[in-house]
């Protein structure tokens, strides 16, 4: 249970100052930061306002103002009563935090949420904040494992004071739910460790030709999955030294970290065979990864927040897939038809696996940093299509930062790894045969009919019988010459 939140005061006098020249009754955004168990203390890094929806509407308004109250038989009014209280828009704020936390590294994570609003506001609407902070930590999960608790830092301008509370997801959300803790303001981003890790990896899957129809998005996640479960078991080793679980904080501000993956038996591509399959998928590619931690944290800690990290991305990488897909109508599940026919209508995300005839490519958005904090460095993801330029209105839309950005400074690390074998960031699901011939790292998948694998088994048959007929007549006809040169 967090018991300190300390806020980087830098960054949130800044986001005070701008609140009180706005004139504005309400504002509501995002809490980015860290909730550290080993320390019991929360950081905040930013404060990052939800933007306007779709129709150019505020995430959040103030309704009943101030009132009379007037009784029957008085001769005068009582005291003007503040009954005003907020309207949220929770679920625009829940979608900013989902592709927020898209952006953001290792350590790093959506922590709660903050309002600006006056004291009497934030009592009648109570119930409301707890709603919308629950909304937000559903949608941006901070781990593979999940903490409970969330922050709610209240920033009132009558009179001017920052309250910070906290509350736990699993509780009963009731107007009892927020628990206020210490808050103060320091120097948070100064005392903050940077670890880098590149993950390589290489996972195949066969596609079974007794499963059901599946899309290739499906196996795509399926793949994610596995591959999520070997990167937890993976041993660690930071700056050349192996971690072990109860090692202290290391000195210095940059450390290179190298995860050790387990050697694994591929069983299920040991037991199959031509009869068993119709394809397989091949995932390729290199994954890299930044956290930011506090120098007294344990650097067991630093592991899991990089192995989250890749996790996380990787995820995130399917989800914007998703995402460019959801208005499209899926095919229904009982067409068996050839998709190919229908690859100009749909995205090739949402091919059958079984219905393939020919290789097919599916290129992963790629990862790109961008500068934030005091060195600190936020991502985005780019399509094969996209340029750096888009850059610019994601982070001033999402992150509130401040426009025209250098792109000289954008990092693009995937690339530089990548460019040495001239391969893109994903490889091909490619046939048995073709499997190391190919170059190119997209997610590809091919099948071959069962036609072709019998015909393909026949012919080896026949081959064999052949050259073991011509070796036995050979024999014969050397031993008979043999004879007859003897008599």
């Amino acid at each position: 249970m967090v018991k300190t939140v300390v806020g980087e005061e830098s960054r949130l006098k800044l986001v005070e100052d701008r609140l009180a020249q706005s004139a504005v009754p309400s504002e509501i955004g995002l809490v980015i930061g860290r909730l550290s168990s080993p320390l019991d203390r929360g950081f905040v890094f930013d404060l990052v306002p939800t933007p306007p929806n779709d129709a150019g509407e505020a995430a959040c308004s103030l309704v009943d103002a101030i009132k009379d109250d007037k009784k029957k038989g008085s001769k005068g009014k009582s005291p003007a009563v503040d009954s005003s209280s907020l309207v949220i828009d929770k679920d625009w704020v829940a979608e900013h935090a989902r592709q927020v936390r898209r952006m953001l590294p290792g350590g790093v994570k959506v922590v709660g949420i903050y309002l600006w609003a006056s004291e009497t506001a934030v009592k009648n609407s109570t119930l409301l904040l707890c709603q919308t902070a629950k909304a937000v930590a559903e949608a941006a999960p901070l781990s593979v494992i999940d903490s409970e608790e969330r922050l709610l830092i209240h920033i009132c301008y009558s009179p001017r004071r920052w309250t910070c509370r906290n509350f736990f997801l699993t509780s009963n959300l009731t107007s009892n739910s927020l628990r206020p803790c210490d808050f103060k303001m320091g120097r948070v981003l100064t005392s903050l460790q940077t670890f880098k890790c590149i993950f390589n990896f290489d996972m195949r899957l066969p596609v079974w030709r007794a499963s059901n129809v599946q899309r290739l998005i499906h196996e795509i996640r399926n793949g994610i999955s596995i591959q999520a479960d070997v990167i937890k078991g993976a041993k660690a080793v930071v700056d050349g030294n192996l971690v072990v679980s109860d090692d202290p904080s290391m000195s210095g501000d940059l450390h290179e970290i190298e995860l050790l993956l387990p050697f694994l038996k591929n069983t299920s591509l040991e037991a199959s065979s031509q009869k068993d399959v119709d394809g397989i998928l091949v995932f390729r590619g290199s994954v890299c990864s930044f956290a930011y931690l506090n120098s007294k944290e344990p650097i067991s800690q630093a592991v899991t927040e990089i192995k989250g990290d890749i996790i996380t991305s990787l995820q995130s990488r399917l989800g914007i897939i998703c995402d460019e897909v959801d208005a499209d109508k899926e095919l229904p599940d009982d067409v068996h038809g050839d998709a190919n026919e229908v690859a100009s209508e749909q995205h090739i995300s949402q091919l059958f696996l079984h219905s393939l005839r020919k290789k097919c490519n599916l290129s992963f958005p790629r990862r790109v940093f961008v500068p934030w904090l005091a060195g600190m460095y936020i991502c985005d993801y780019l399509q094969p299509s996209e340029t750096t330029e888009v850059l610019k209105e994601h982070c001033t839309e999402l992150m509130s930062m401040e426009a025209p950005m250098d792109m000289s400074t954008v990092l693009e690390p995937e690339i530089e790894a990548l460019s040495l074998s001239a391969e893109s960031f994903w490889d091909v699901a490619i046939p048995f045969q073709s499997a190391e011939a190919s170059t190119e790292k997209n997610i590809n998948h091919n099948t071959r009919s069962g036609s072709n694998v019998i015909s393909g088994s026949k012919s080896s048959v026949v081959n064999i019988t052949v050259a073991v007929l011509v070796l036995v007549l050979a024999v014969i006809i050397g031993f008979l010459l043999v004879s007859m040169m003897g008599s």
